[in-house]
C-alpha cells in the first residue's frame, strides 16, 4: 500500500492518462460514428458498454505486453516504436482514419464495432501505457495501468472533444505529448534486461544506470521526437 502513495506511481499515473488522452482521442470519434444510427434511448447504453469492453480488452493486452518487456532487447524495440509514435503524432494527417467506421442500428452490433475499432487502434496505446507503467517500477504495475485506464475513462469518453478542442487551440500540449512518448523510450531503454542484467546475455556489456543517465535518457529521446517529428514535418511542407 505505501507504494501507492510514492510520487513515482502518481507521476506514472499522470503519463498514462496523458498518453491515453493523446492517443486514445480518436475513441470518441469511433464511438459516436459507431453508435450513430442506434435509437437515442439505446446510444448511452452502446457507449457504456463499448467502453467497459474495449478497456478490458486493452487491459489484458498491456498485461501481455508487460511480460513480453522481459524479453531481451524487446524494450530496446519498444522505445523505437515509441519514437516512432510520438513522431507520428507531430505530423499532419494526411486522410481521415475513421471514414471506413460503419455504425450499426443494433445495439451489440455498434458494441462490437467499438470494440474491434479500438484494438485496431490501441497498438500504440498498448505499448506506451505498458512502458510508463513498466517504468514506475515495483509489484503494482497492473494496479498502476488499470487505475489510470480507470482515470482515464471520463476523459476519453466525456472529455475527449473538448481535449481535442484545447489541442487545436493550443499545439504545445500535442508538441509535449510527442516528447513524453520519446522521454518513456529513451527510460525504457535503461531497463533492458540484455543491457542491465548480468545474468542476462552475460557475454553482452551492461550499463550502469543512474539517475543522471535516466534523465539523460529521457531528455535525449524527448529531443530525439521533437526533431524527427519538426524535421520530417518541415521537409513534407517543402516538398508539398
Amino acid at each position: 500500500m505505501e507504494a501507492l502513495l510514492t510520487p513515482e506511481f502518481w507521476i506514472a499515473v499522470g503519463q498514462i492518462i496523458m498518453i491515453d488522452i493523446l492517443l486514445g482521442g480518436d475513441n470518441a470519434v469511433v464511438i459516436a460514428l459507431a453508435c450513430r444510427k442506434l435509437p437515442p434511448p439505446q446510444r448511452v447504453k452502446g457507449i457504456l458498454w463499448g467502453t467497459a469492453g474495449a478497456i478490458a480488452l486493452r487491459v489484458v493486452l498491456i498485461f501481455f505486453a508487460l511480460q513480453l518487456l522481459a524479453i531481451p532487447f524487446l524494450k530496446v524495440a519498444g522505445a523505437l516504436l515509441l519514437v516512432w509514435i510520438g513522431v507520428k503524432l507531430l505530423l499532419p494527417e494526411d486522410d481521415d482514419s475513421h471514414g471506413n467506421i460503419e455504425g450499426s442500428d443494433r445495439l451489440w452490433g455498434a458494441v462490437k464495432t467499438v470494440i474491434v475499432a479500438d484494438l485496431v487502434m490501441s497498438v500504440d496505446n498498448v505499448i506506451a501505457i505498458a512502458g510508463a507503467a513498466e517504468n514506475a517500477g515495483g509489484e503494482h504495475t497492473m494496479p498502476l495501468v488499470i487505475f489510470g485506464l480507470l482515470v482515464s475513462i471520463p476523459i476519453i469518453v466525456w472529455g475527449s472533444q473538448l481535449v481535442l478542442g484545447l489541442m487545436d487551440r493550443f499545439p504545445v500540449i500535442i508538441t509535449l505529448g510527442a516528447m513524453l512518448l520519446g522521454w518513456i523510450a529513451g527510460s525504457m531503454v535503461l531497463s533492458d534486461p540484455a543491457l542491465v542484467n548480468a545474468e542476462v546475455l552475460p557475454q553482452l556489456p551492461k550499463l550502469v544506470v543512474s539517475d543522471t543517465l535516466k534523465y539523460a535518457a529521457g531528455i535525449g529521446g524527448a529531443l530525439l521526437v521533437l526533431l524527427l517529428g519538426k524535421g520530417i514535418a518541415a521537409r513534407r511542407r517543402a516538398r508539398g
